[in-house]
């Protein structure tokens, strides 16, 4: 079928010229001709703990580009959410009144036309044609996406304190929402909901249990009875946890449409759970994005190791410990083998929010003054075994090898892992934060 005039049929590489936006892990390129659409150029940088790319995975530029095209391909097919409505009917734990709230709406549209992505699709490395329904012959780390404008609330200063203005986003109808929806199918032991919930007295945190379905006290590793999520910042200096009612007036949207990209989030994490359940993997949490175009809503951005939290389990010295197949575990890298670099980052910020100054500046400026550590190196041989991890999960999206032989591959490379901290006197340290009970 030809393509209209508006939507690009090919790229050619050869002339994308250098990119008109450098993120931390994805270069942006405008489309020749095609003001309406934006190649994603996926790098093999990281970035932890918001302060930009530290970091790079050997090949992760390709894996992630595979797996985002992977997994938008999935969310626009009606199978894929059939497969989420039957999960979602054969789940008792999550209650009549939840499950029929969470069915009602978006749901009954993805089953009949899927979902509404910004994905396009991924550009063939040697022809350049755009691959829209399966993988290309030649994947490449060239996505393209439907180009959606973003709006970055200005800082005002209020009598001294500094907050920031989303008023534009209710003069617009054609923008990315400035907001991060996190779902969580459990509480692992860095996450925020079991920091909340220590904080609490003990009839805060009765009620806090009863909201989140648990029939005792919250622990690290326990999965829910029912996903929640989490509302954040997008496009403020550092993420920010917000509430329901600041994340509507946040967002610009009505409360119908709002409402509605919450379920979004919700269903869309268990069109990703069950992809990695296949190679064995546990989603704990993962993050989505959406965009508004007038009345219809969008998922978007990226969507990769970056955005989600999955683990297995290996067994070490008789205890069970839990292995990341995320960036959380580039997160306890840094906080165990270079704890004084993340004091000083922590320190950074404190110091950004008091000033009102942007925290990369505040780091960095201490860091050249000798306040704060310098960013350490990664060791070569921890890399290798992050890439080791991406290049399976890569591999079962491509279909390369059936799903038992990837959970052994992903199973030696944890076993890997352990032993690197061993080596390095630190593995009691990794099973105080990631043994079970």
């Amino acid at each position: 079928m030809p393509y209209p005039a508006s939507i690009p049929a090919s790229v050619d590489l050869s002339k994308l010229g250098e990119p008109v936006y450098h993120g931390s892990v994805q270069n942006l390129h405008a489309v020749p001709d095609h003001p309406g659409y934006v190649v994603c150029e996926t790098t093999p940088a990281g970035s932890v703990f918001d302060v930009g790319s530290i970091f790079e995975i050997p090949g992760n530029d390709l894996n992630r580009a595979i797996f985002r095209h992977a997994i938008y391909l999935r969310l626009g097919r009606p199978e894929t959410w059939q497969k989420v409505n039957e999960a979602l009917l054969g789940a008792d734990s999550l209650g009549d009144t939840w499950r029929d709230q969470l069915r009602d709406g978006p749901l009954q549209a993805m089953l009949e036309r899927g979902a509404r992505t910004h994905h396009l699709g991924m550009v063939d490395a040697v022809s350049g044609g755009i691959a829209t329904g399966g993988m290309p012959a030649n994947p490449s780390r060239f996505n393209v996406v439907k180009r959606f404008p973003v709006i970055r609330p200005p800082q005002r200063n209020v009598m001294g304190s500094f907050v920031f203005d989303y008023a534009q986003f209710h003069q617009s109808d054609m923008y990315v929402v400035p907001l991060e929806y996190i779902v969580r199918f459990g509480v692992t032991s860095g996450s925020s909901v079991l920091r909340k919930y220590e904080q609490l007295s003990d009839k805060e945190r009765r009620a806090y249990e009863r909201e989140l379905g648990l029939s005792g006290p919250m622990r690290a590793w326990q999965m829910l009875d029912r996903p929640v999520y989490d509302l954040t910042s997008k496009y403020e200096p550092e993420d920010r946890a917000v509430t329901k009612q600041e994340a509507l007036l946040m967002s610009g949207l009505s409360a119908l449409h709002f409402t509605e990209t919450i379920k979004m989030s919700l269903l869309g994490a268990w069109a990703v759970r069950e992809l990695l359940s296949e190679i064995g993997l546990h989603l704990w949490d993962l993050k989505w994005e959406f965009a508004v175009d007038r009345e219809e809503l969008f998922f978007v951005d990226t969507l990769d190791a970056d955005s989600f939290r999955a683990t297995s389990t290996v067994e070490v010295d008789g205890r069970a410990l839990i292995i990341h197949h995320n960036k959380q575990a580039m997160r306890d890298y840094y906080r165990i083998l270079c704890a004084d670099w993340h004091e000083g980052v922590n320190a950074a910020k404190q110091d950004a929010r008091q000033s009102g100054a942007p925290f990369k500046q505040v780091l960095r400026a201490g860091q050249e003054s000798g306040k704060y550590p310098a960013t350490p190196d990664v060791d070569t041989a921890f890399l290798e075994i992050q890439a080791r991890k991406s290049a399976l999960i890569k591999a079962h999206v491509l279909g390369e090898t059936d799903a038992a032989a990837i959970a052994g591959g992903l199973h030696e490379a944890g076993l890997a892992e352990a032993e690197y901290y061993r080596a390095h006197g630190k593995l009691g340290e990794l099973l105080g934060i990631n043994a079970l009970p």
